[in-house]
Formats: C-alpha cells, sequence, structure tokens
C-alpha cells in the first residue's frame, strides 16, 4: 500500500500499485467503496491481459484518512485525484470511475494532462443522485452519522456492505448530498476529446443517457448478466471490456 499527504484533503491517501504491462489503469471507487476492496479480482482476471492497475482509495474510505474537515464533494475528490496522479508523474494513463467515482473521473479528465482515454460504468451524470444517495440524504448529516449509516450496513447483505463498514459516516453523506447537487456531468463527458467509453450492466437497462450516447456514437458497451455492481456480479467481463478499451487506444 502506498501513500502520501493530500494537501486537497488535508490527510494522508492510500492506493495500490499493482504491477503490469502497457499504460496504467487508474480506478475511482463509488459512494460507500474503495478501490482496494473492489477491484482486485478484476485486475487478477485473465481478461485483464495483465495491465499495470492503480487502484485509489479516496479520502474517507478505504485505508485512506478520513478527516471530519474536508468536504467530500466531487469537485474536491476529483482535485485530490488530480493531484494523486500528478504526484505518481504518470506521463500516460487511462481513468475509470463507477457511480460517483465516474462523477470524479470526469471533473477530474477536464483537469488532467496525460490522460490517454476515460472509462465509466453507470456515472451520476445528473443532479438529484442515485437511489441510494437518495436514501442517505433523506436525513441530515448528524442524524444519517448517529444512527442510519449502521442500520444500512444491517439491512443490507451484500459485498458494499463490507466497504461500507470502514468508511466514515461523514464522507458518504456528504458525497451523496454532492451528488444530488449535481453538476454538468454529462456535457463535460460529451466534450471531452479524448476516447471515452461507457459501461451499463444489461440489468440497468434501459437508461436514457446510454440511449443518447450510443445514438451519438459515443463509445457504450453493455455487459451481460449484471447490474449496476458488475466488478461483483460478473468480474470476468466487465475485466475484458476494461482491457479492449485500453487496448484499442494504446
Amino acid at each position: 500500500m502506498n501513500a502520501f499527504f493530500s494537501t486537497q484533503a488535508g490527510c494522508v491517501v492510500r492506493w495500490l500499485d499493482l504491477p503490469g504491462d502497457g499504460v496504467p489503469l487508474v480506478f475511482v471507487h463509488g459512494l460507500g467503496c474503495a478501490s482496494s476492496y473492489e477491484y482486485p479480482r478484476v485486475v487478477c482476471d485473465k481478461n485483464f491481459q495483465g495491465r499495470r492497475a492503480i487502484l485509489i482509495d479516496l479520502p474517507g474510505y478505504g485505508y485512506s484518512e478520513k478527516p471530519k474537515a474536508f468536504s467530500y464533494s466531487i469537485s474536491e475528490q476529483a482535485r485530490v485525484v488530480v493531484e494523486l496522479l500528478a504526484h505518481l508523474q504518470l506521463k500516460d494513463f487511462f481513468l475509470y470511475g463507477h457511480s460517483m467515482g465516474g462523477s470524479i473521473a470526469i471533473e477530474a479528465a477536464t483537469q488532467l494532462d496525460g490522460l490517454r482515454g476515460l472509462i465509466v460504468s453507470e456515472p451520476n451524470f445528473r443532479p438529484d443522485g442515485g437511489f441510494f444517495s437518495r436514501q442517505i440524504c433523506r436525513f441530515d448529516e448528524e442524524t444519517y452519522i448517529a444512527r442510519v449509516h449502521a442500520l444500512m450496513m444491517h439491512n443490507h447483505n451484500n459485498p458494499w456492505t463490507g466497504s461500507l463498514s470502514i468508511a466514515a459516516p461523514w464522507a458518504v453523506w456528504r458525497g451523496a448530498s454532492s451528488l444530488i447537487i449535481g453538476n454538468h456531468w454529462l456535457e463535460m463527458f460529451i466534450e471531452l476529446t479524448k476516447p471515452t467509453c461507457l459501461l451499463f450492466g444489461e440489468k440497468s437497462l434501459p437508461d436514457a443517457d446510454f440511449t443518447q450516447l450510443r445514438a451519438m456514437g459515443i463509445g457504450t458497451v453493455e455487459l451481460a448478466d449484471c447490474g449496476h455492481n458488475m466488478s461483483w456480479e460478473n468480474p470476468s467481463a466487465f475485466a475484458a471490456a476494461l482491457a479492449a478499451f485500453c487496448a484499442d487506444n494504446s
């Protein structure tokens, strides 16, 4: 596990740098998740084809520190990603983000030099958040921290519960709140000049944004036998889609 002090977040940010060949792929996780928890199975899959992978735990999640003073907004998390990639001095890399991490990755992509291409899976493209963001923000931050965070872990028996259990509840609530406030992520994604790709699990379709972007000729991939949590539900197909995008744009 690698670490550096983020001046953006005022805390230590940690990541895994898993060795491999070719242009590295940088992973940014979703709300309540951690890249160090979610993606090792994916990058170890034979379909990932042995590419170097950098798995970031955002502030508030996984092995990174969890300061209460940080905003945990999408824009601030994007600045942390940009800061980390500058620290790594990567001249060439791909960037991937899932769900909330997709929105973070889109904002980061607009600020990055050296970006070879951007892949997002089921990102938040619009304000109002997703199902879990709206459920979380039915409560104020204090109530969520005191009572609701523990209830969510009790009520959900799936892999997400494991990463949620080590996420800072204030990071989860503020991240969800920022998703609900929103930004022009769809427009940012469309306007990127680097290669892009949108992944969706077939169980999450139909989706209006997926249909719109496909009609516009933007790269879209539908993954079989999975929904929103594709890295857990069908990691081999997910690994193959990531590897194919990187190979096509290397």
